[in-house]
C-alpha cells in the first residue's frame, strides 16, 4: 500500500459516518489487530509498522503485585 493509496482511503473514511468510540482497550486491541491483519495481508509494511506502535500503547500495563517478604 503506497502513501497515495492511504491518503484515498483517509479521504474515503471522512466522508462515512464515524464508527462508535471504542468502550475499553479490549474493544481498541481488536479493532487495531484487525487493521494491523489486513495491512499485512495488503502487503503495506509502512502502515503495519505504524499500527504495531499503537498497538504497543495501546497494551494495558500492570505493575507486579510486591511480595509478601517484602
Amino acid at each position: 500500500m503506497t502513501m497515495l493509496s492511504l491518503r484515498l482511503s483517509r479521504a474515503l473514511a471522512q466522508g462515512r459516518a464515524q464508527p462508535p468510540s471504542p468502550r475499553d482497550r479490549s474493544e481498541l486491541l481488536v479493532t487495531l489487530l484487525h487493521k494491523r491483519a489486513a495491512a499485512y495481508n495488503a502487503g503495506a509494511d509502512d502502515l503495519e509498522e505504524m499500527l504495531r506502535d499503537q498497538i504497543r500503547w495501546a497494551l494495558p500495563m500492570t505493575r507486579p503485585e510486591p511480595s509478601p517478604s517484602d
